[in-house]
């Protein structure tokens, strides 16, 4: 038998497609050869409960199906530890598998490209970002992808409580009803020591390049530089953001004079109430982390994953057996 890989689907991702692809994981992962533990479960909580036993009586590798809140889960069960990370993406954004180069909506190709990176006892390091929340006694949690804290959290709050459509309409949808409850909020940006204070639209945290489904906020971003990128905008009309948004997905919004950005190893963001209003609860890979003030640091190779390794980087590929 091959190596033993514990399996976590999301039957929810992907409008319910989820369910139907995570049984065809598994059963071509099982016909591999490959001892499967499924930890799937009703709630996130039951899952990762499961998948930490798991990995304490021993297996070899972690597979998640779902979109990035599944990756998420799994960076959170994975980060520093010497087992890597397996990704079947059949989510609604899959932004993290993109930036990746990783199949979506591909079980087949997913599970052909785990299965080669397996037996050749390969896996790409990369960046993991540690959240440590300073309001509640310095509780801590990973991410992969984008800790957004401002407009763009509010919409990414909102797409989650809306059912339809699908993909990024869904993002647009909540964005034009947040439009109403536009507002400037309050910010005390600290990056790597330098303090900005400022009234601003919003501010993005990035270790990969995009989020809410193909958004490119920081197109320049690369999960294995060991920094952080920055995106913050100035306090933003409703006509100016509507004018911005478009330009996101092809990254162009960084030209804009409202935009600004900075580049780091620690960030931290805490509210400042003299400046505007509180700062909405912050998301990161899509998922809910909590209130300002956070702390952001980024941990260089933190996450191993069966992944391809980016052109020029095949000569620094972990090898893992």
């Amino acid at each position: 038998m091959k190596a033993t890989l514990g399996v976590v689907v999301n039957p929810t991702a992907g409008a319910g497609r989820g369910k139907d692809r995570g049984a065809r994981a598994l059963k071509m992962l099982g016909d591999l050869g490959y001892g499967i533990v499924d930890f799937s479960a009703q709630d996130f909580w039951h899952a990762e409960v499961g998948a930490r036993q798991g990995m304490v009586d021993g297996i070899d590798a972690l597979v998640v199906v779902g979109g990035d809140g599944m990756v998420h889960l799994g960076v959170n069960l994975m980060a520093t530890t010497n087992l890597p990370l397996g990704i079947v993406a059949e989510g609604t954004g899959n932004d993290i598998s993109r930036g990746l180069g990783l199949p979506v909506r591909d079980v087949a190709r997913a599970v052909e490209l785990i299965d080669q990176e397996l037996t050749a006892g390969r896996s790409r390091q990369i960046d993991a970002v540690r959240v440590s929340d300073l309001t509640h006694h310095g509780m801590s949690e990973w991410y992969v992808g984008v800790l957004s804290a401002g407009f763009d959290a509010a919409v990414n709050a909102t797409t989650n409580q809306l059912t339809w459509p699908s993909g990024s309409p869904r993002y647009v949808r909540a964005l034009l009803g947040e439009l109403k409850r536009l507002t400037p909020y309050g910010y005390r940006l600290e990056v790597d020591g330098k303090v900005t204070e400022f009234a601003g639209t919003l501010v993005a945290v990035a270790n990969g390049p995009a989020f809410g489904g193909g958004m490119l906020i920081s197109p320049d971003s690369a999960f294995d530089d060991g920094v952080l990128d920055i995106v913050a905008a100035d306090p933003l009309t409703r006509r100016e953001l509507l004018a911005v948004f478009p330009r996101v997905y092809k990254g162009t919004h960084l030209s804009h004079p409202a935009v600004w950005t900075a580049r780091g190893k620690c960030v931290t963001i805490s509210p400042l109430e003299s400046a505007g209003a509180p700062p909405p609860i912050a998301y990161a890979d899509g998922e809910p982390l909590g209130p300002l003030p956070l702390r952001c640091e980024v941990v260089p190779q933190a996450l191993r994953v069966l992944a391809p390794a980016p052109a020029g980087y095949a000569d620094g590929r972990d090898k893992s057996g």
